[in-house]
């Protein structure tokens, strides 16, 4: 594991804790040597990982829509900038780049990106593993309801049970660590052509 996607909210939450955790990973990710991938942002949740990781001499890649850029919301100072075209481009390209992938608390966007990341991994665009860090509970409830999909049928229990959950960062990221890469059963080339 090289890279970490992390997907996380553009505001920072009613919470502290949110803030001071992804702080924690971020600051974690460069300790690991490991890159931060992530959606270019400079505000909320995605300012925090991204600073905090840049500020313990970390590399940071940023994946961001041009209409974005042109609003000034990027993080110009990203190791790497990758300015695309679209959100779905967005998320080929950090699915690409990364060999794992982490949900922060966040909102619909934060979801979209979880699921869609979810979903290619069950059709076979990507083998990678998938983790959730419930920082102060945040994920608790849809961590349940994930498992009455698999009650009622409608994900089978070994997808779900490939998905990590933890409360503390450094716990998510070993989880993540020992988790097996699964290969895919598509080229990589279908996740820009299937999103």
């Amino acid at each position: 594991m090289k890279a970490v996607a992390v997907f996380c909210g553009s505001r920072h939450g009613e919470n502290p804790a949110f803030a001071a955790a992804t702080r924690e990973l971020g600051r974690l990710l460069a300790e690991r040597d490991l890159a931060l991938v992530y959606g270019g942002g400079k505000v909320g949740l995605m300012g925090e990982v991204a600073e905090s990781c840049l500020a313990a001499g970390g590399k940071v890649i940023g994946v961001i829509p041009d209409f974005m850029v042109e609003r000034e919301l990027a993080l110009q100072t990203c190791t790497e900038l990758h300015i695309v075209d679209s959100m779905h481009t967005r998320k080929a390209r950090m699915a690409e780049l990364a060999d794992a992938f982490v949900a922060l608390p966040g909102g619909f966007g934060t979801f979209d990106e979880l699921f869609e990341i979810l979903t290619w991994g069950q059709i076979g665009l990507h083998g990678k593993p998938v983790g959730m860090l419930d920082t102060a509970g945040y994920y608790a409830g849809l961590r349940e309801f994930l498992g009455k999909t698999v009650a009622e049928g409608f994900v089978r229990d070994a997808e779900f049970a490939k998905l990590q959950f933890a409360t503390e960062p450094a716990v998510l990221l070993d989880r993540l660590a020992a988790t097996p890469l699964l290969p895919a059963r598509w080229a990589k080339a279908d996740l820009l052509s299937k999103s």
